[in-house]
């Protein structure tokens, strides 16, 4: 194991096995007061509503579930421990001070029933970012209650179905190149259009010919992700908008990947209509864990009629107020106005960088996908040679000359101290493995990435078992990731 750079290390206990069986019969972790009031039988206000398997729930000690907490979250691996080379998904760091903006008590307590006018500085701060994001982005309007990015394509395509309906006919399809993100589809059926797949060129970024051929009357509106899964910037963006505009569509763009775009180029100036951006993934709100997101849609002049209701307009006494008169409004896609933390955070870190500090992380973020790019090409395949930016995908192409594929570097690289990259995706790459350091990362930690990626590329050539039975120093072994998929444990049950 010559080649390991940043081994994990985890202490072990022998009685990590039993963890979940420590319930004894009279243990408990908390005391009540004796009751003052009458017992009521709760099963008579709360019905079938009532949990009847609540009896059977752990009986454990105050002190066992600090610890079995506590010792949980020394297994996780978190952005504050080391880099989460996932690409598409840009996990970079999110600044502290931006927490604590979020928690000023005049923000974190204000209530969404409480009177706009004092409601002020909520109001401000959200027509801020709304001015901002648009200044970025190059459009004209903003919505910010869409609550993921899924969620911003399918007020988007929402938005797409009312403008074309306006124009006489609500058209039948949605073109969506094979390199975009695998939300776009089913975001465009839920919406009531048939998907049409838009192949790839040679360099990886759309065939223009082919869209010319498919687009007609019927395609309410290309889908297009850029820079695409592939990292790649679609170099004849220009081109694509014409042909679109030309027959009545619109172009639609996915902006998840705008981490590679601000500051340097803006959408707005190279022909798109609307498009979503993906706050935890470009402006640094926390990010996973089933927690609040906010998919902000920006859109040009002509699409603003439409934005969901309500929007904040400034009164003619200088005041801040929520808009409901919106005729041609597709309505709310939200209760409230969104996820109004995740506006703090982005317009916090906004802020504090300044036009040019966000330009600097868009050119950190591409110049250490890059950096990587170099330190690894030649050990894995990369079927794409056309310049990337912001992430990079290579193939298992290599490697499964040996019989080992994605899933095994992945896990393999676990061992080395690091969180797997994007397994299997994008699926225009057989094999992939999809990077992306951000911009948060040193060049020490690249380093040490590079130098685990080469390690386990001479791994499977000189010793593929270890590869293929990874990892080796977590709690557990390999998981059956089909049964933890299909027959999911989600819940203690007490052994009978």
């Amino acid at each position: 194991m010559k080649h390991i750079t940043r081994k994990a290390t985890r202490h072990t206990s022998q009685n990590e096995g039993l963890i979940f069986e420590k319930s004894s019969a009279g243990k408990a972790a908390w005391k009540l007061p004796p009751l003052d009031v009458p017992e009521v039988d709760t099963s008579k206000l709360l019905g079938e509503w009532e949990r009847k398997d609540l009896g059977n729930m752990p009986e454990v000690s105050e002190i066992e579930i600090i610890r079995h907490f506590t010792r949980l979250s020394t297994w996780n691996y978190a952005i504050d421990l080391g880099m989460y080379p996932l690409g598409s998904c840009t996990m970079k760091y999110n600044p502290r001070v931006n927490e604590v903006v979020a928690r000023l008590e005049g923000l974190a307590n204000g209530h969404p029933y409480q009177p706009q006018r004092v409601s002020q500085g909520a109001l401000r701060i959200m027509k801020m970012l709304s001015d901002c994001l648009t200044e970025i982005t190059g459009m004209d309007a903003i919505t910010l209650q869409p609550t993921a990015g899924a969620h911003g394509e399918l007020t988007g395509l929402v938005m797409v179905r009312a403008y074309q309906q306006s124009k006489g006919n609500p058209r039948k399809k949605i073109l969506i190149p094979d390199s975009a993100h695998g939300t776009n589809p089913a975001t465009a059926a839920t919406v009531g259009y048939a998907v049409e797949n838009l192949k790839s060129n040679a360099k990886g970024m759309v065939d223009v010919a082919a869209l010319g051929a498919q687009m007609n009357e019927d395609v309410a509106a290309l889908m297009l992700t850029n820079p695409n899964t592939l990292g790649i910037f679609e170099q004849e963006i220009h081109k694509i908008a014409d042909i679109l505009h030309a027959k009545g569509g619109l172009l639609y763009m996915d902006g998840a990947n705008m981490n590679a775009l601000v500051g340097k180029v803006r959408p707005g100036d190279f022909g798109v209509d609307l498009m979503h951006l993906n706050l935890h993934k470009t402006f640094s709100t926390p990010h996973g864990g089933g927690g609040p997101g906010s998919g902000p849609v920006a859109v040009k002049q002509f699409l603003e009629p439409l934005l969901p209701t309500p929007v904040v307009v400034v009164k003619s006494d200088g005041t801040l107020s929520f808009d409901y008169d919106r005729p041609q409004s597709v309505g709310r896609v939200r209760a409230f106005y969104g996820n109004f933390g995740m506006f703090v955070r982005a317009l916090a870190y906004i802020l504090a960088n300044g036009p040019d500090g966000l330009r600097e992380t868009t050119e950190d973020a591409v110049l250490n996908a890059n950096y990587i790019r170099k330190g690894i090409e030649g050990a894995y395949d990369l079927p794409y040679a056309t310049a990337t930016m912001h992430e990079v995908v290579f193939s298992d192409r290599t490697q499964a000359k040996r019989g080992v594929k994605t899933m095994d570097i992945a896990k393999r690289l676990i061992d080395y101290g690091f969180h797997p990259y994007t397994t299997a995706f994008p699926l225009i790459v057989p094999g992939a493995l999809m990077i992306e350091p951000t911009e948060s990362e040193s060049k020490e930690e690249l380093d040490l990435f590079i130098d685990a990626m080469k390690s386990i590329a001479a791994e499977v050539e000189e010793d593929p078992e270890t590869v293929l039975s990874a990892p080796h120093s977590t709690r557990v072994s390999r998981l059956d990731e089909t049964a933890a998929a299909r027959k999911p444990v989600l819940r203690w049950k007490p052994k009978v």
